[in-house]
């Protein structure tokens, strides 16, 4: 079923049209999540980035309620004293009955004030709350789910300081309570129940069972209707789980989700549509690199290099000059995250580019975190030759400097002959034979625990991508974390998203999809599919995605052998770039930055607030809903590789489509006359305008700007 366009995705230019101006003075912001200042997902960086705009929008007015963790709090929060009398009361009252409420900034950009609650203090009412919860919304939770069992302490405790903060203040202030995931959901729902005077904003960022139903291979978007979604939850045991989701999804006041696909899927999984899609934003500035993002782009690419020298030792057989690096990053999850499809486009990519004599190597990085017991031996001898050879070349060259050094200053040319002794020889030689290998580079850099039943490794072995030497693909699998400190591949994740060249990501399950939205603000072309919230967004707001470096992968529409077809030609079509149209389309892509920035997405979630104020308190706030609109996708207004500006073409379709019938009927006259080649007719014609060329044609490949290069 295709995806309409909604109230939420439209032009961002749309968006400042919007009256979204709310009187803040007497109206205060709590921000509901288990991932504040404690990192486990996705959500940790939707807050952490947003918490900025946020901040700059109600100042002392916004406050994150999260859970106490010691270990995160001694390295991520600064505990002071609350500054607000109200909440210092509330705060106090709580813990004088047996809580223990903390209260501090988080140590992020903007520095947000943060209530951290310790769950474990209030363990001992576990039972009573849950018999309260089975009493006022039928909904029982099992002793063996740790996970829900903290869902429900977080969620009573939530509500009660909402509550008590409501009774402690002087005068009675608008308050929203913006919930995320069904971890928080359980305090939106007592909310609700207990009648508190409060706007509720509940956000999924996936919906419990279709991650559910995704893992185990499900047929998921061409059956959403057919589900039998009580059977469904309950043969995977969350069905306490999926009633907390769907509670709160229901009693909350307006009800967001991250993209228009995932909106699709809660609207039949979850029984209610989402009032306003919420798009996830990123902090731009801190990746803003300006015209140096191709500078660091060259740095990063030099550290991937010296690794790469290291682990192929042996087998360093081909040119790392014209050597392209993709990777895929994220959560190892095999098929959700499309690291199936994306092996299977490797191998095709392989023979086309071993059939077709191409001197290009691609070396394929998968970065997903799996279990692990150490470095692999040879990988790490790998990176450990590479510096001894580095170091047997730069004694070598002490030794030649200081005699030509010595033969110059007493006037002489050197002798070639003597400039290197036996002794230089010998080192060179025995650092030579070092290099020598007997095996291919190996194709996982740890140890893994479970390397018989990887699917990653089994679908390696069954293609038969093992870096051999006629291979044209290489595939590295690094199934660990990246950080600057690692003694086998040194950089931070940052680093090396800039120092590769492209990013795979052929997603199945993706509500939003953060990897390729960071690509894009470092300018780094990526793959993404119309399954994934990305590629939903960028399909909705850029009329051609792939001239600017964003290719939309078809994985709803299109068999998995069809969409696989397609990765292996987006692959194939990029291998064939120059270097120049890939610093070109780097920098087609980096101006798409500002369309990710939360300066301009943080403007949904200020809607969705003014939306539950007003079904809150409509006798104190109003909202007109717009009505939907389709507004054709946005251009990018800087000139294309013609030069000539996007936003004069469309001006230009605009006008041959909206102009006078007098007008058309001169044109018309205008053209007979000029096949008859009648010159007067031509210098008559003046007020009509020239013929208009021809719209550019949607390629799927890459663009190839290979006629302005001739020009």
């Amino acid at each position: 079923m295709p995806l309409a366009r909604s109230l939420s995705v439209t032009s961002l230019t749309g968006l400042e049209d919007w009256d979204d101006e709310l009187d803040l003075e007497n109206s205060i912001l709590f921000e509901v999540a288990w991932e504040v200042a404690n990192k486990v997902g996705g959500i940790y960086t939707v807050i952490q980035t947003k918490a900025k705009i946020t901040l700059d929008e109600w100042g002392e007015n916004y406050f994150l309620i999260g859970p106490y963790l010691e270990q995160n709090v001694r390295t991520q929060v600064e505990l002071i004293d609350p500054p607000n009398p109200a909440i210092r009361r509330t705060i106090d009252s709580m813990n004088a009955k047996g809580c223990k409420v903390y209260f501090g900034r988080w140590l992020i950009e903007g520095g947000p004030y943060v209530i951290l609650i310790d769950i474990a203090a209030t363990a001992w009412s576990l039972d009573r709350w849950k018999t309260e919860l089975w009493d006022s919304c039928s909904i029982g939770i099992p002793w063996y789910d740790r996970e829900a069992n903290d869902a429900v302490l977080f969620g009573f405790l939530t509500a009660w300081f909402l509550g008590e903060f409501s009774a402690q203040c002087e005068e009675k202030p608008f308050i929203i309570g913006h919930f995320h995931e069904w971890l928080a959901g359980i305090g939106l729902v007592l909310c609700r129940t207990r009648k508190l005077p409060v706007a509720t904003v509940f956000t999924t960022h996936a919906t419990l069972l279709g991650r559910y139903l995704c893992a185990g291979s499900v047929d998921f978007y061409n059956n959403l209707q057919n589900f039998n979604l009580d059977k469904e939850a309950g043969d995977r045991q969350i069905y306490h789980r999926y009633c907390m989701e769907r509670s709160a999804v229901h009693c909350a006041h307006a009800f967001t989700t991250v993209s228009q696909i995932t909106a699709v899927e809660a609207e039949h999984l979850l029984k209610r549509k989402p009032d306003i899609v919420t798009p996830n934003g990123l902090n731009v500035k801190k990746f803003s690199a300006m015209h140096e993002f191709q500078n660091l782009h060259a740095q990063s690419k030099a550290r991937i290099q010296e690794f790469v020298r290291g682990h192929f030792y042996g087998h360093l057989d081909f040119n790392l000059d014209k050597t392209i690096f993709f990777f895929i990053a994220g959560r190892y999850e095999y098929s959700n995250k499309g690291a199936d499809v994306f092996l299977e486009a490797l191998a095709r990519l392989n023979y086309l580019l071993r059939v077709n004599g191409s001197q290009t190597t691609v070396v394929a990085f998968f970065i997903m975190p799996a279990r692990t017991n150490n470095f692999n031996v040879e990988t790490l001898k790998g990176q450990a030759v590479r510096k001894q050879l580095w170091d047997t070349a730069n004694a070598v060259k002490e030794k030649f400097g200081k005699k030509l050094y010595e033969s110059l200053l007493v006037g002489n040319l050197p002798d070639m002959n003597k400039m290197l002794d036996k002794e230089d020889f010998t080192m060179m030689k025995r650092a030579i034979f070092a290099t020598q290998r007997h095996s291919f580079p190996p194709v996982c850099t740890h140890n893994m625990l479970d390397d018989s039943t990887d699917p990653i490794l089994n679908t390696i072995r069954r293609i038969g991508l093992f870096n051999s030497s006629s291979d044209r693909v290489k595939v590295i699998f690094h199934p660990e974390f990246l950080s600057s400190t690692s003694p086998l591949l040194p950089v931070d994740y940052e680093e090396f998203v800039r120092g590769c060249h492209l990013g795979v990501f052929p997603s199945y399950y993706e509500p939003w999809g953060y990897t390729p939205a960071e690509c894009t603000v470092m300018g780094i072309p990526s793959i993404s599919t119309n399954l994934s919230g990305f590629g939903c967004f960028m399909e909705e707001h850029i009329a051609d995605p792939s001239a600017y470096g964003i290719y939309i992968m078809d994985r709803r529409f299109r068999a998995l052998d069809e969409s696989c077809t397609q990765l292996t030609s987006f692959l194939y079509s990029f291998c064939q770039q120059t270097r120049r149209q890939r610093i070109i389309q780097r920098n087609r892509t980096e101006r798409l930055s500002d369309l990710l920035d939360w300066k301009y997405l943080g403007r949904y979630y200020m809607y969705a607030r003014h939306m539950a104020l007003a079904k809150a308190f409509p006798d104190n706030f109003t909202y007109e809903p717009h009505e939907p609109t389709a507004p054709p996708p946005q251009r990018d207004p800087k000139s294309d590789f013609n030069g000539t500006s996007e936003r004069m073409k469309k001006q230009r379709r605009t006008n041959r489509t909206s102009r006078p019938r007098a007008l058309m009927e001169a044109r018309r006259k205008w053209r007979k006359a000029s096949k008859k080649g009648s010159s007067e007719a031509s210098t008559s014609s003046n007020a009509s305008t020239r013929p208009f060329p021809a719209a550019p044609v949607t390629s799927a490949a890459p663009p190839t700007p290979s006629s302005r290069e001739k020009n």
